[in-house]
């Protein structure tokens, strides 16, 4: 992570300067973190810079550990993280504003050619299967899942995220969820000792991983699955019901949990109830951290318009690379967030 963390940095020093050189009137804005909203970051940092073209916004996708490190340690202007921040680690660090950004699903992808329709997936076969416990595809768990469906008898190679990340937080938070063995034996988090398996650097590593390794399973966010042709597992919810991830079945548990991400929009919407019959069990909102309060009237303005675009006109940009879009009652905590942040101690418009 230093290593990731220290390169990220280089790198951004390097476009402050060359962006401080190509223009006076040019003002460079620093992100870092979630590699999950990446596909979604790279389109709304377009999108804002087409309206707004003496604004240089450079996302780095580090990880949701790194974004949050960075925020610390105040070298970038935001961060973007899968798993919210705690009241406790908030206390730790500068005054800051989270509020989500986005929500889509966690998906499970695998590397079966022979399959020629969805894999199907219970909680016990996913649990059975991270656990270390399920090593084989024709597992009676998983035949049983899948019914009259033909399933290769190979060795089952699990592939996971290496570094802190919020996409593990959410999926972990999902096993936790559904299994009491899982959350005695491992439980949730950005990091945590994987029974088994093995290890790739971001959402981007680990399809390269799942690509190249026949019979091999994991979790990215949907848009990285889409985009590699990588097929991905319909799951069965509390319903019963096997659901494809999607922006529909994400929206669907987001609903599910209206009332209490109203009280607070940190509440994971993984395994949304029995009444949730479309909802897609394993999903989650992301969030992006910025300090309250910072140098520079212009460059604190910039910051807040593009935030703003973001939770509003951006949500169509979401939609389209299959995220979901916020509900009106999450949009109006985080435009009470933006209305917070200051330059040099005084508002912004």
């Amino acid at each position: 992570m230093k290593r990731i963390v220290a390169t990220s940095l280089l790198a951004a020093a390097a476009f402050t300067m060359s962006a401080c050189k190509s223009s006076t009137n040019t003002i460079p804005l620093l992100g870092a973190g979630s590699t999950f909203v990446n596909p979604v970051m790279t389109r709304w940092v377009q999108g804002f810079s087409q309206a707004h073209p003496n604004v240089q916004i450079n996302y780095q996708s580090i990880g949701s550990g790194g974004g949050i490190q960075q925020v610390k340690a105040g070298t970038v202007d935001f961060g973007a993280t899968d798993a919210p921040l705690t009241d406790a680690q908030m206390a730790e660090m500068k005054p800051l504003i989270q509020f989500p950004e986005t929500a889509g699903p966690v998906c499970i992808t695998y590397n079966l050619p022979e399959l020629t329709q969805p894999l199907q997936l219970s909680a016990a076969s996913i649990t059975g299967i991270f656990l270390g416990k399920i090593t084989n595809w024709q597992d009676k768990s998983i035949v049983k899942d899948n019914p009259g469906v033909k399933l290769p008898k190979e060795p089952i190679v699990v592939v996971h995220r290496a570094e802190s990340s919020g996409t593990t937080a959410a999926y972990t938070t999902y096993l936790s969820a559904v299994s009491d063995e899982w959350k005695t034996k491992v439980g949730a988090g950005k990091s945590v000792a994987w029974p088994v398996g093995l290890g790739g650097k971001g959402n981007e590593g680990v399809t390269g991983q799942l690509k190249q390794t026949p019979g091999s399973i994991g979790y990215v966010e949907l848009a990285y699955a889409l985009e590699n042709n990588l097929p991905v597992a319909k799951i069965q919810n509390l319903a019963g019901n096997f659901i494809a991830p999607s922006t529909d079945s994400t929206t669907a548990a987001i609903n599910a949990f209206t009332s209490q991400l109203t009280q607070d929009p940190r509440t994971p919407i993984v395994n949304p109830p029995a009444t949730a019959a479309d909802a897609y069990p394993i999903s989650t909102l992301t969030f992006l951290i910025v300090p309250k309060d910072g140098p520079g009237k212009d460059k604190r303005q910039a910051l807040k318009n593009f935030l703003q675009y973001v939770v509003t006109d951006g949500q169509t940009a979401a939609n389209d690379l299959h995220y979901a879009p916020l509900p009106d009652g999450v949009k109006q905590f985080d435009q009470q967030q933006l209305n917070q942040l200051t330059a040099d101690g005084q508002p912004l418009q």
